[in-house]
């Protein structure tokens, strides 16, 4: 399948791996991207620069695919070594940056003059219209069913999607609540040129977390997840355990006067304990409502593969059948 998106990063099915935080090591990107999808590594689960430069020429040695690097920029009075980051990327050969978070404008220049593609994650038109303006060059819509920040407004993707199809003139990716062919079918009929998948690429064999993780993912329905730190404004969708529902008690009583002091036990420094060591009610860890259609742990090739060929039976049989009249149901 050829899509902007496959022809811009060059891949074989327009299928991306969404950054995550203690997930997208090494093994993760290259496992996927040695599907032909793209990997993508996530700069700041990596200590330091030099940290992420070994993970990058990591990455090289298990694949001669293309992959990425998620650099998130925090909102924060201490933030990470954003120009050293930059630098290991650029020096890795690296030749697509997924940008989170705030504005990645003031790395933007570095990153276009190495030549390098920028993809943009945002959860509204608007953002999504402002990452064009200041020359990214392809955005990632994220719905409010996606794992992690959904930002403030709460449309889903049904409404995302068309809306970004109808505002933007480059490229753009579906993100949350894709899991499957199905997902990538309608992403594409609503004018997206691929998907990124997050929450969707944990639960397989090469993911890099405890199978505890993995086992929460298949065992958790769509009604298993939680909005916490909405009164904050700084909203994360999260798989509920007994540490995020504790979380939810202190938001309830708290109210208006709720600090992240009154939380930070159960949000601060966890997804070590809860993606290496698996303990499952440590704190709040991101999870999709995509988690009700997550039945199984494949390797990430047959995943891939098992939604390039359900997406194929779904355009060229399903849905020609009802332009040609030969579907009855």
């Amino acid at each position: 399948m050829k899509t902007a998106i496959t022809e811009m990063f060059g891949i074989e099915h327009p299928i991306i791996q969404g950054g995550m935080h203690y997930v997208g090591f090494a093994e993760m990107a290259a496992a996927v991207s040695n599907a032909g999808g793209l990997g993508i590594i996530t700069g700041l689960t990596q200590k330091t620069p030099a940290d992420l430069a070994n993970e990058i020429a990591k990455c090289r040695d298990m694949t001669d695919k293309p992959f990425g690097v998620n650099i998130t920029f925090l909102p924060t009075l201490n933030p990470p070594d954003y120009p050293a980051i930059v630098k290991a990327v650029i020096d890795g050969g690296v030749k697509v940056v997924e940008t989170a978070g705030r504005n990645p404008s003031e790395v933007l220049p570095y990153l276009k003059d190495a030549g390098i593609k920028v993809i943009h994650k945002c959860t509204s038109v608007r953002h999504s219209l402002k990452a064009q303006d200041i020359g990214c060059d392809a955005v990632s819509v994220d719905g409010f069913e996606c794992g992690g920040h959904p930002g403030e407004d709460d449309i889903p993707n049904m409404i995302l999607l068309p809306r970004a199809a109808d505002e933007l003139d480059i490229p753009f990716v579906s993100s949350g609540g894709q899991a499957d062919g199905r997902s990538l079918v309608a992403s594409l009929a609503m004018g997206a040129q691929g998907m990124n998948m997050g929450t969707r690429f944990i639960a397989t064999k090469e993911a890099p977390v405890h199978e505890n993780v993995k086992q929460a993912i298949v065992a958790a329905s769509e009604l298993d997840t939680r909005l916490v730190m909405r009164p904050l404004r700084n909203t994360e969708r999260v798989l509920t355990n007994d540490a995020v529902e504790r979380l939810l008690e202190k938001e309830k009583a708290l109210g208006a006067d709720l600090k992240f002091e009154d939380i930070i036990e159960e949000v601060a420094g966890v997804y070590p304990r809860i993606m290496m060591n698996g303990e499952m009610d440590a704190g709040a860890w991101s999870c999709g409502m995509v988690a009700g259609l997550i039945y199984d742990i494949p390797t990430c090739k047959e995943l891939i593969d098992r939604i390039m060929v359900e997406a194929d039976q779904i355009i060229n049989e399903r849905l020609a059948g009802f332009v040609k009249g030969t579907v009855s149901a």
